[in-house]
């Protein structure tokens, strides 16, 4: 903390702003730690505890989206988590079969330089039919939900075939 203070004091501090204050949040107090950790120092510093609360300030709930209004605005985004986890399960995969990406490569080009080196899961076919419809909830379009929920089954099929290749390394 004194080098964090020293270093605002030092890099951002104006000649007519007082010393800055360092705030410790703890879990938890160890006075015994508290006392060692602090006693050279000559810099205002003070130690509280925390706890974290599951409930929100009533300030807070009324300028947030409630999870339904999210799950609205929002109804694709597991399948778009899905397709990030899937693009890197499948970079892994490339990378450790060998199979080099000079630049970054969408996903299609990367199985097809994977299937050629013979090292592609038994869903593919499947997988880059539900990739249309990953592609199209990336980038905001309309998807129905049906459509987007059978993608949704492929790809986790998809992800973890991809998943034991890449661990049976």
């Amino acid at each position: 903390m004194n080098f964090y203070l020293s270093a605002v004091d030092e890099q951002l501090r104006h000649p007519d702003d007082k010393p800055t204050i360092g705030i410790i949040l703890c879990k938890g107090r160890n006075e015994v730690i508290v006392e060692y950790a602090l006693r050279d120092s000559s810099k205002p510093m003070g130690v509280a505890q925390y706890q974290l609360s599951a409930a929100l300030p009533p300030q807070l709930e009324d300028a947030l989206p409630t999870a339904a209004e999210f799950a609205r605005e929002f109804p694709l985004m597991s399948v778009v988590k899905l397709r990030i986890e899937i693009e890197r399960a499948v970079r892994d995969l490339a990378d450790k079969r060998g199979v080099a990406f000079d630049r970054p490569t969408g996903i299609m080009k990367m199985l097809r330089d994977l299937h050629r080196n013979g090292s592609v899961p038994s869903s593919t076919e499947q997988m880059l039919d539900a990739l249309h419809t990953m592609n199209e909830a990336t980038h905001g379009m309309d998807v129905d939900p049906e459509t987007a929920e059978r993608a949704v089954e492929i790809g986790t099929i998809f992800l973890g075939e991809l998943q034991k290749l890449n661990t049976d390394e």
